[in-house]
């Protein structure tokens, strides 16, 4: 019998000091500006992979606050059927671009790009009205 299981990735919504959350601008399809993030290999936690995808992706060392929300919607990557677990973590310093990244960028709320991968503006949006209602719990009804 062969399974067919969606992927476990990780997404990571990095607040810095003076403002705004990282994100980075996707090297390879689909292209577009995206939470930093992936896959989560064999042997790692959750936790593991969101500190090594934020420094492989941003060169940042993060401290992961909490997790804010998982999201699996089979069509959020159109490359197969992933479910992400989201992080909040805090750094300090300037992003840099690394592995499959192009470009880093810090965005506000009120700046966000146009061209968003996968499912991360709605992330986004989710991330800043969680934050404005006081890190409310997530209601499935929302």
């Amino acid at each position: 019998m062969k399974y067919r299981n969606p992927i476990p990735t990780v997404d990571i919504i990095i607040e810095l000091e003076d403002g705004g959350v990282v994100l980075v601008e996707r090297r390879n399809p689909p292209y577009g500006w995206a939470i930093p993030g992936g896959f989560v290999e064999v042997g790692e936690s959750l936790e593991e992979c969101a500190r090594r995808e934020a420094l492989e992706e941003t060169g940042l060392n993060v401290e992961l606050v909490c997790q804010m929300h998982a999201y699996s919607e089979p069509g959020r990557d159109p490359r197969f059927h992933t479910i992400s677990v989201v992080f909040v973590a805090r750094a300090r310093g300037r992003p840099t671009a690394g592995d499959d990244a192009k470009n880093t960028a810090v965005f506000t709320e009120d700046n966000l790009p146009e061209n968003i991968a996968f499912d991360h503006r709605r992330i986004l949006e989710d991330y800043f009205q969680w934050k404005r209602r006081g890190f409310e719990v997530f209601r499935l009804d929302r």
